[in-house]
């Protein structure tokens, strides 16, 4: 059963172009259905990627952020380098 879709005129046009460029680089033809089926699949897949594609921007923390921030920090006192964070996680 199918169901019309409506788009604007940009994502129709990059649809074919899309829809062009498989036929010519794979030979085969390949329906505009079948071709959103595919890439909701991907979507599918990997869905935290198509959620985070809706996030606003990032929005830097400003001066009194980044403080309350770095308070919540605190420090063993003991200076570290590569081979000690190598060791923690490769042991």
């Amino acid at each position: 059963m199918a169901t019309s879709v409506k788009m604007d005129e940009e994502t129709k046009s990059e649809l074919e172009e899309l829809q062009a460029e498989i036929r010519l680089k794979t030979g085969q033809q390949v329906t505009q259905q079948e071709l959103l089926a595919r890439l909701v699949d991907q979507a599918v897949a990997s869905k935290a990627d198509l959620i985070d594609s809706f996030r606003d921007e990032f929005t830097p923390l400003d001066a009194d952020e980044r403080a309350a921030f770095n308070d919540g920090k605190i420090s063993s006192g003991k200076p570290l380098d590569e081979e000690d964070i190598d060791e923690e996680l490769y042991g």
